[in-house]
């Protein structure tokens, strides 16, 4: 039985931005809801069997309450109202707790938002507690909102340093070949902490405060025999830490510190037997008071859309070996 459901929109700029370019976020609603959507006026109608007309209104109503927002819309955001829509509930209500405020300001005045409820819960774990460990694939946003987080607080004077740190997995193979000095030589392995802080206080700022000793990005080795008051410390893809590493990183926690550890425990590099220090931490650490442990899955991820489809896939291959069919 085909149903017809019919939703008043306040402005017909509205409706442009929910159509999108060559109507192309409502052909991505109706191919996975298996309703029509049409614009009559100041009206939309959706047609189609009632669960998929309900579902249809759901992620459209998401979509308005983005727009309201003032948040524009893109393919990731499209496929993250429609993850919202499947898992049931007040899609609108879900949306609307997201779209409070922003962590941070790019150097280029573009603010940096949680794009997912998953991001928002990394957010608020981070503020409330004083380590909080981020694991999940590829793609979650777990460093660049970390590296936001740093920024944020080294501006509002609540730290005095920023220290980004990722363990060079492969340091006793294949540096050696790298030309330049130790630092040159471990850069590859940081670059991506240099572009998130690149991109969240520009080139200039950054080279500053490094040179003044506020920013420190340094392979994990560095932090030996350290005792860290007073910073923001950032410990990325700490899948590939081992176990000793991980206790030796943690307990360099000084006065107003805060550590934020992240990583994908689905792509750990050690050599094979190793344990790594983030999945053991995950087991050792739950429960501990002023520590928060947050899993991201596929539906945070903000990158291209393969990627989810990519994880996806991974983990049914997974699947199929641990049981064996």
């Amino acid at each position: 039985m085909t149903e017809e459901r019919v939703l008043p929109i306040d402005h017909i700029e509205n409706i442009v931005q929910l159509f999108g370019s060559f109507d192309e976020n409502v052909k991505t609603i109706e191919a996975a809801c298996g309703a029509s959507i049409l614009c009559r006026g100041s009206e939309l109608k959706i047609i189609g069997e009632p669960e998929a007309a309900d579902k249809a209104a759901r992620a459209v109503q998401g979509l308005l309450t983005l727009i309201q927002k003032g948040e524009p819309l893109t393919d990731q955001s499209v496929r993250y109202v429609l993850t919202l829509v499947e898992e049931g509930g007040d899609t609108a209500e879900k949306l609307a707790a997201l779209t409070h405020g922003s962590v941070c300001v790019t150097a280029q005045g573009k603010p940096v938002k949680p794009k997912t409820l998953g991001q928002k819960k990394y957010i608020e774990a981070i503020k409330k507690n004083t380590i909080t460990l981020g694991v999940g694939p590829a793609g979650t946003g777990k460093t660049y909102l970390a590296v936001a987080m740093a920024v944020t607080a080294f501006r509002a004077k609540e730290v005095s340093r920023i220290i980004l740190t990722r363990p060079a997995v492969e340091a006793g193979e294949k540096l050696g070949f790298l030309p330049g000095d130790l630092q040159q030589k471990v850069d590859p392995y940081l670059r991506p902490l240099y572009d998130a802080l690149f991109e969240m206080m520009g080139a200039e700022q950054f080279a500053r405060q490094q040179e003044r000793g506020a920013i420190e990005v340094a392979p994990l080795a560095y932090m030996r025999g350290r005792t860290l008051d007073d910073s923001f410390i950032l410990l990325d893809e700490a899948q590939n830490t081992s176990i000793e590493q991980m206790k030796m990183f943690l307990t360099r926690l000084g006065n107003n510190s805060k550590i934020i550890v992240t990583g994908d425990i689905t792509q750990i590099d050690l050599p094979a037997g190793k344990p790594s220090g983030l999945v053991n931490a995950v087991k050792v650490l739950r429960g501990v008071e002023d520590i928060a442990i947050i899993r991201f899955n596929e539906k945070d991820v903000v990158r291209h859309r393969l990627v989810q489809a990519i994880i996806k896939a991974y983990e049914k291959e997974e699947v199929r070996k641990t049981h064996g069919k």
